[in-house]
């Protein structure tokens, strides 16, 4: 995960900087997410892209109703749009989320072997475009910039969503202003198993 580079505009730069600095979010105390969360799991296992899509869609109005913002609508797709690159690099879209329409697509499978997604990417997934829908409509930042604050927001909604602890983003600064995650900080902490998931 790398943030974007501070913009140079002062007004864009003071919501960039509100955005970077706040790295909580309210979170329920009950289950709430954890149901439809569960039931996003089983319907992938099920590889049933209808009931990952209506799970979804319970998760997404959930959250929407906690956090007093519009429920945003959803669409769950199959493999992973691919680019390839000259110098042989290569990108996937995991999901992405319209500024102007409010809609959130996500894809539940991979891109070249179409194998269904792991839960935890899945849902990473859906909690990433979720906060961007958060950001504009209850958190005040209508550009919903990828900041160091966004990030942890969202795997705050995405632990406590999936029942497992928080453990804090580290970063490392690049040049012009960006920031990476430090994964070998967070690997070191015991955090991932090698298995593909979430932040």
């Amino acid at each position: 995960m790398i943030t974007e580079r501070p913009p140079r505009a002062r007004a864009r730069r003071e919501a960039f900087a509100r955005s970077d600095a706040l790295d909580r979010i309210d979170l329920p105390a009950d289950d709430r997410l954890r149901r439809p969360a569960r039931k996003i799991e089983r319907a992938l296992a099920a590889e049933d892209r209808a009931a990952v899509e209506e799970a979804c869609r319970e998760f997404l109005r959930a959250a929407a109703a906690f956090y007093g913002v519009p429920a945003p609508a959803v669409r769950v797709l199959a493999a992973r749009p691919r680019r390839v690159y000259r110098d042989g690099g290569a990108t996937e879209l995991f999901g992405d989320y319209d500024l102007e329409t409010g809609l959130i697509r996500v894809w539940m499978r991979t891109a070249v072997r179409k194998r269904v997604t792991s839960f935890g990417t899945f849902l990473s997934t859906l909690c990433h475009e979720f906060c961007h829908h958060l950001d504009r409509h209850g958190l005040g930042f209508p550009e919903t910039p990828h900041t160091r604050g966004f990030y942890a927001r969202t795997a705050r909604l995405y632990h406590h969503a999936r029942g497992t602890p928080y453990r804090e983003l580290h970063w490392i600064a690049l040049p012009g202003g960006a920031f990476r995650v430090d994964w070998a900080r967070l690997r070191g902490r015991g955090r991932f198993d090698g298995r593909e998931g979430g932040p």
